[in-house]
């Protein structure tokens, strides 16, 4: 059934009377209501992606004396500029480059950077100082600051990251909206739900206990009707991150008024026998991003999307003695969009030959001017709200 088709026929279309209780107050995109509404879809590569490895200066030596077996040759690769080079298993994301719907940030991190897989994903998550404890996400803070509903900010996932924890309001997991839609109308659940009195959520542990349960009581409604408008024509790879990139889609088209998307792909951590493991991995990536920009344009919300692909750092530039690459500090982002105002490479590439103690690349771009560009110049809200700081903005969106 096609969207429009089926809105004429579903509740939403039917009048306020017609609408179950759960469903009040809650915000529905029409077909016309679509087109300017913007969102992001930020992507995790969880383990400690090597950028160097992704995004390759192919002519300079340092990298390749740094890396005699797992330097990537000139034949592995997918040519950006005479310097710089896509591993050659990144080429649904160099087809989007050639299109001018990529932007390659380098060099980003932050200040005395932690090395530790945990800390330093929960810095990022949380847009903190590395000698700072935040109990929030900065997509969290977004929802508290700019957002009515739980499900504007969704990770497609069993499970809720850092990311999306706010101090009143947290994101939904959900990466079923059918699972999602069971799980809470399951009797002990149900039981909960109906049972709850409103004096009940005024206590504090308890009472946010509560509040979440009803928030994703009724997100978990709103969320499996909205996602029964679009299913895709679109072929997908068939692998578990596709298949997460896919309800995206569904949720994007069909109209469900969220801002914020967070999905994540791991196996990073190539500490051993890099190439294959990386190489692997960056095919999921590259053909499932592909697949779903494909997916975007097919249904005109490309241009309303901007997808964004970070690691919580980088490898070190000299390889270890196991043929892989030990923890970084500073790495790439990669921005995709279809109203970039500045696609291409962003800014300079990495200088191997001014390395920090450790033997990794010093970051120029701190991480939260990405975070702040997104918030000001693409979601419009006030990015110094969320952060607590005022960072430079970018000029990438």
């Amino acid at each position: 059934m096609k969207r429009r088709d089926f809105l004429k026929q579903s509740v939403f279309a039917s009048g306020m009377t017609m609408i179950p209780s759960f469903l009040k107050g809650m915000e529905f995109l029409t077909p016309e209501q679509l087109s300017g509404y913007r969102n992001v879809i930020i992507i995790q590569l969880s383990g400690g992606n090597d950028g160097l490895n992704s995004i390759i200066p192919i002519s300079n030596d340092i990298y390749h004396r740094a890396r005699p077996f797992i330097a990537k040759k000139e034949t592995q690769t997918l040519k950006i500029t005479d310097d710089l080079a896509f591993n050659d298993n990144l080429k649904e994301i160099k087809k989007l480059y050639d299109l001018g719907e990529v932007s390659i940030i380098n060099n980003v991190g932050y200040p005395n950077p932690n090395r530790s897989h945990f800390r330093s994903a929960d810095i990022w998550q949380t847009a903190s100082d590395t000698n700072q404890y935040l109990s929030t996400g900065w997509v969290g803070r977004y929802l508290d600051a700019n957002c009515q509903h739980p499900y504007q900010a969704i990770e497609i996932d069993n499970s809720l990251s850092l990311a999306l924890k706010g101090n009143t309001m947290n994101g939904i997991a959900a990466s079923d909206p059918n699972q999602l839609y069971r799980t809470t109308r399951e009797p002990f659940f149900k039981n909960i739900i109906k049972n709850t009195q409103k004096e009940m959520l005024d206590e504090d542990n308890q009472g946010y206990l509560y509040k979440t349960m009803l928030e994703t009581y009724s997100s978990a409604s709103y969320i499996y009707e909205t996602s029964k408008i679009y299913q895709s024509n679109t072929e997908y790879p068939q692998n578990p991150f596709a298949k997460h990139l896919k309800t995206i889609a569904d949720f994007i088209v069909s109209g469900l008024k969220t801002r914020v998307f967070y999905s994540s792909l791991g196996g990073f951590d190539s500490h051993v026998n890099q190439l294959n493991s990386q190489d692997r991995l960056l095919k999921i990536y590259s053909d499932s991003v592909g697949a779903l920009v494909k997916d975007l344009k097919a249904n005109d919300r490309f241009k309303d999307t901007l997808i964004l692909t970070f690691s919580e750092f980088g490898r070190r530039v000299k390889q270890n003695g196991s043929r892989g690459t030990d923890h970084g500090a500073a790495n790439n982002v990669i921005a995709i969009g279809g109203s970039l105002k500045k696609a291409g490479v962003y800014n300079e590439l990495p200088n191997l030959s001014d390395l920090d103690n450790n033997g990794d690349i010093k970051y120029s771009v701190d991480f939260r001017s990405v975070y702040a560009s997104v918030l000001n110049n693409w979601l419009n809200v006030n990015d110094q709200t969320i952060l607590n700081k005022d960072f430079l903005k970018l000029g990438f969106i």
